[in-house]
This record gives structure tokens, sequence and C-alpha cells, in this order.
């Protein structure tokens, strides 16, 4: 079934290059106002995308922005769409305080706003902006709303602390902390909790195509980290990052690549503090204590 949708695009006067397109709520046109398109720098226009199977391939840029606002709308999960070259059709953006423009001409605008009475600023220079400038979903906290992309997919019951930083076609499939790294692809289950500076490989690591994910109630411990998935209940105690490579003696002795244990339930990865070696043993007794439910709602 085709996606049709309207939205509302910002151009280079110049150039033509599509800067940003923002696809309001309910399918109802509506216009913005950017100060860059008032100094002459930007143009404005309202657009129709098609698409005809989230299967193919992005056709054009507002093909792309469509989808990052479909998935950040959480109408589709990660990893349930082609995004195949999108970096080659979205246009490296100067996000400014007085509206998108081309790197090239931030001094330009910073000198045109300065007639408005506008201190110009530039929070970020990228190819994706903030999420909250485009959507705000539902039921969802954000401590440090740049640390989080177009893009990202976040359920109700989702906490973004301010530490926390998730990437497009990326994010929550169920209430859960973010305390950590969530990158292309990484997908985290209900209940479970990305814990302070850790983090979870993802597509863009390395270019690889290997879709990690963690599953529901289950813990990365802080400055942890993962190259595998984890399944449910699993914990990975603070400060130790599995790769899919590293060895790791099971419950029964055998000595096995994590690669072998990725999406496995019920398993804390803890490392031996006597002799070094990384344990991969039931997690029955390790009752982490789940997440605070008053985080968690509203």
């Amino acid at each position: 079934m085709s996606i049709v949708a309207t939205g509302h695009s910002f151009r280079d006067a110049s150039s033509g290059d599509v800067l940003d397109v923002w696809f309001p709520p309910g399918g109802v046109a509506a216009n913005r106002f950017a100060l860059s398109e008032r100094v002459g720098l930007a143009a404005s226009a309202t657009v129709t995308v098609e698409i005809a199977s989230l299967d193919d391939a992005p056709a054009s840029t507002e093909d792309v922005w469509l989808r990052l606002h479909l998935l950040s709308r959480c109408e589709v999960a990660p990893n349930h769409l082609n995004l195949e070259g999108i970096f080659g059709l979205l246009t490296t953006v100067a996000w400014t305080s007085a509206g998108p423009c081309l790197p090239t001409h931030v001094d330009e605008l910073r000198s045109l706003v300065a007639g408005h009475d506008h201190r110009l600023s530039v929070p970020s220079i990228d190819k994706f902006p903030r999420l909250t400038d485009y959507v705000t979903p539902p039921g969802v906290r954000i401590g440090d709303a740049d640390r989080v992309r177009l893009g990202a997919h976040l359920v109700p019951g989702t906490t973004v602390m301010h530490e926390g930083f998730v990437n497009f076609n990326a994010g929550t499939l169920g209430p859960a902390m973010i305390e950590g790294r969530v990158t292309p692809g990484v997908t985290v289950g209900a209940n479970s909790d990305v814990g302070a500076g850790s983090s979870i490989q993802g597509t863009l690591s390395g270019g690889g195509k290997l879709v990690n994910s963690i599953g529901q109630n289950s813990l990365l411990g802080a400055n942890g980290g993962i190259g595998i998935s984890l399944g449910d209940r699993c914990i990975v105690e603070a400060g130790l990052y599995v790769t899919a490579g590293t060895k790791v003696c099971t419950a029964d002795g055998e000595v096995v690549p994590a690669r072998e244990l990725s999406g496995a339930n019920d398993l804390l990865f803890r490392r031996n503090s006597q002799s070094g070696m990384v344990e991969a043993v039931s997690s029955a007794n390790s009752n982490w204590g789940g997440l605070n439910n008053d985080l968690h709602t509203g």
C-alpha cells in the first residue's frame, strides 16, 4: 500500500537544494516561519510525496524526510523500511536559530539577521536535525534534545536522560531508560535499561550489516557495551564491553565467542575479578531491580 503525505519544505534560494521537509501530524498542510526565508536565503514550498513501497529505496530527498517522520511518529518500526542511499540524498545543513541554511551561507545569514535584532546561534551542522524540531513523541521524556536525531523511534514510557543518545532508525519498543548510545538499527525492548556511558554497536559501526538489539527486562550496565544482541532478562555488568569475538566462558565451562550467545535469554555477562575471564552465567539470581515506574509514566 502506498503512502502519500503533504509537507512544507525549505530550499536554498540560490541552488534549490532541499534543506528540510516537515510533515505535520494528521496530513494537514501547514506553513512555517524562518528568518532565513525573510532575508532571502531560503525559499519555502508545499510538497506532496508518494512512497509506493517502503521496501523500495528512497527516490528523493523529500522521500527520505517522510521516512524519518514515519519512524519518529512510530508508524514504522526500525529496520522495517528501506533507507539505502539516504546519505547521498540528504543535504548537509546548518541548523540555525534563524532556520536551516547551507553551511556556506552561515556568515551571510549572521550578517543579514543582525538587522532583525537576532543573534544567530548554530547548534548543529549535520544531515539530520533534532527530533523535537519536527515530531513531539507522546509520553516520552528527553533530557537533551540535541542528542536525539529525527528518525529515532521512541514509544510512550521512554526516558532519554541527558547523556543518552538515540540515532535514526533506532530506538525503543516499550518503556525504557536510555542513558547510553543507541546507534542505527538498534532496538531496545520494554522495561530495559541502557546504562550511563554504555554503547551498542549499530549497522553503521565499521559499515557492518549485523543488527543488534536488547530484549525485554534487560540491563546494559554503566560504561559497558555490546556488539551482540541481548535476549530477555539479560545483564551486562558495568564496564564490560562484549564484542562478537569476545571469548566467553559458559556455565558448563565451555569457551565460545560471544556471537554464539547473541540473542540468548537469561544471561549475566561478567568479568571474573580474579582470572579476568569473561563469563556468561544464569541471571536468575542477579535481579537488577527493573525500571522505576514513576520515571516512565506520563
